[in-house]
Formats: structure tokens, sequence, C-alpha cells
């Protein structure tokens, strides 16, 4: 492959179908949609009303850590796999098709930036990622912003490190998350920092989400100390923008596999629900928008490979691609999500149908680090410039 020329066929040869399928196999086994709903959703009032935190199976997670999940995105040089973005995307497809409640997707994602860092100082948390610490990505302000332009939490030099203060927002599954890669404003400049979640002044106030296969949460950073080696980047937007198109790749991935679940349920649906002395899918208004749910669908899938290879290839291109896998999968999911409820008619419609658990994961990812809209307004000013209004 020349670089930065993507691969035939996305670059997704042997070993990562040999990925995918292991992942669908083990999670069709370990986490099946009734698995699922019993773990999740048996009382969904203690989330919603009383504040309790999402349910997950850390033993299932361990299962995960063995079969080496949590190294594909670490580099070989720190103990990981090195695996292809390619490969990465047809496992966590299938994460998002099982709706699988696990902190792998956030983790994955503060590998991304860690591994995008210069110098030896992220070499420490990337190993300990291989090994299967859980990490998430705590850069986004109370705004919602998330591109290094703005930030809530100021460092303090302290000696050789810095004390943290301050608060980051919208930080994907926070409880479960061990490692917290952390943008902060030190004087002019953003810096990255790894912190523990269990370091003295380290708080957790969890968001109320109605997805209940993660959580969410604001990280409160009270005179946190850091240490200079747990400064990852004195410089944070250039790691930042580098891992960027992988973190978008990775959310569209797991939006993709949603939808695809979304759809095969209620395809199967309409086979066997009757009306009129008739199936379901004998009528024009329910087979129509299921065939224009599978294109869109296979039109994001497309564009997800295509920015995996992209990112692969080291590709000028990545981070226009991860855009448009983005803005592609958010509408396929909004799409499927809607006509999923609409075509289950009267059961869609209540907390007994399990396209709800999908159709709230969906909905999470859609809005997460920009919906359809937004990466088609930033595609547009990167081919047309700056969009007044």
């Amino acid at each position: 492959m020349s670089e930065g020329i993507p691969a035939k066929n996305f670059g997704f040869g042997e070993d990562e179908q040999m990925l995918r399928d292991v992942a669908r196999k083990f999670l069709d086994e370990k986490l099946p949609v009734q698995t699922l709903r019993d773990l999740v959703a048996q009382d969904p009032d203690a989330v919603y009303e009383r504040g309790e935190p999402t349910r997950w199976d850390e033993g299932l997670w361990k299962q995960m850590v063995e079969l080496g999940w949590t190294g594909l995105a670490v580099p070989e040089a720190n103990g990981g796999l090195g695996f292809k973005l390619a490969g990465i995307v047809g496992l966590v497809e299938e994460l998002g098709g099982h709706a699988a409640p696990t902190p792998l997707v956030a983790t994955l994602n503060a590998t991304y930036v860690l591994a995008a860092c210069d110098g030896d100082n992220a070499s420490s948390p990337l190993g300990q990622i291989a090994d299967g610490t859980t990490a998430s990505l705590a850069i986004t302000d109370a705004k919602g912003s998330w591109d290094a332009s703005a930030c809530d939490v100021s460092a303090a030099s302290d000696g050789d490190g810095v004390v943290l203060s301050g608060t980051a927002y919208f930080v994907q599954d926070a409880a479960k998350a061990e490692l917290f890669v952390t943008l902060a404003e030190r004087g002019s400049e953003l810096i990255l920092c790894v912190v523990r979640s269990d370091a003295q002044g380290v708080s957790i106030e969890p968001d109320h989400i109605h997805d209940l296969t993660r959580d969410q949460a604001r990280v409160v950073f009270d005179h946190v100390q850091v240490a200079a080696a747990d400064v990852v980047s004195e410089e944070a937007k250039p790691p930042l923008a580098r891992a960027w198109a992988s973190v978008l790749v990775t959310v569209s991935a797991d939006l993709c596999g949603c939808a695809e679940w979304q759809l095969q349920a209620t395809v199967e649906y309409a086979k066997n629900r009757k009306q009129f002395e008739h199936q379901l899918g004998f009528f024009q208004a329910v087979k129509h928008p299921l065939v224009n749910a599978m294109m869109e669908i296979d039109r994001a899938r497309s564009l997800v490979y295509h920015a995996a290879s992209c990112v692969d290839a080291g590709s000028d291109e990545a981070a226009t691609a991860s855009r448009m896998a983005k803005s592609a999968a958010s509408d396929a999911g909004a799409f499927m999500s809607d006509r999923s409820v609409q075509l289950h008619g009267g059961i869609g419609f209540t907390w007994e149908s399990d396209v709800h658990l999908f159709f709230k994961r969906s909905m999470h990812n859609q809005a997460l680090y920009g919906d359809g809209s937004y990466q088609r307004r930033l595609l547009a000013e990167t081919l047309i410039g700056p969009i007044e209004g």
C-alpha cells in the first residue's frame, strides 16, 4: 500500500474479518438481547428517577480484555497490537449491534489521542490500557466544545508538574474509567494530562441521559496534583487533530451497528406480524421505508470503512472522510430509529420493546461529537470557506 493511498477493499483483510467474526460470535453468545435487557433495563427508574449508575457486566469486560480488545489501538511499541482502524471498525460495529454496555469505545477514543502524543510520557498509560485499564476523554467544556478551542480546566504550574482545577463535561463512561485524558489550559497554552479517577480531588457528577448502555458525567478537578510524567502533551491541539478522524470513525461504526440491529429486528417483525390478513411487510408503507433504511445504512457503512482506510493509509483526506462518515451514520441512525419505533406499531412505543435500548443508544451517538448537520457545516467550510450566521 502506497503512503497516503487507501488500500483496496478498505484494507479489510483476513485478520480484520477474523476479529469481526470472533466479536460477533462472542457477543451473540454472551450478550443476546434478553441478557442485555436483564442487565440494563430491569429497573429503568433506578437510573431515570433515582439517579443510580447504569449497570454493566465487569466479568464480561474482563473477557474482552483477555481477548486483547483494549490493546487493539495501542501501538506495538507500547505493548498493544497496533491493529488497523479498518479492523477496529468491524469490532465496534458488533458492539453497536449488540448495544454492548462496555467502556471499550470510550477507551479506544482515549487511546487514539494518547497514541498521537509526541514524547515518551504517553507510553505508560498506553501500556496500562493494553493491560485492561479503562480510560475516557475529559476534553469538553460546558458549551460542548471538544476541539481544543476552549477549556474549563485550568492548570497551574507546581514545580515540575501542574495542579488542575475546573470541570470537564460530557465525559463518556466516566463512572467506569480509571484514567482520564484531560485537556487543561496553562496560561495561553492547552496541554493534555493523564489523571487517575481515584486521584485526590477528582469527583464524578453523573449526567442524566436516556441511554442505559453507558453513562456520562462531569468530572470535577479540585486542586488535583499532576506529576510532570503525566503531562502527555505540552501542545494539545496537534494530537487531538491527528486522533480526531479515528474518534469520529469509531463512533460512526457504533452507529452503523446499532442501526443494522434495528433494521433486522424491524424486518423480522414485519415478516411475522399480520394485519388485514397480510404480513406487515406486504404493505408498501412498510417495505419502502425499510429498503430506504437499508440503503442509508449501507451508504454510511461504506463511508465509515473508507474513512478508516484513509486513516490507516495516513491520507490527507482522513479528516474530511471521517466527517462524511459521521454525517451519514448520524442521519442513517436517526432515520432507522424513527422507522423502527414507528413500524413496530403500538408495541414500539412501549418500554417493553427492545427497540428502545438501541433507539436511545443511537440518539446519544448521533449527537456525540457533532451530528450530521454539524459535520456537514464543517465539510462546507472546508470546501467553500466560512459560513456566516
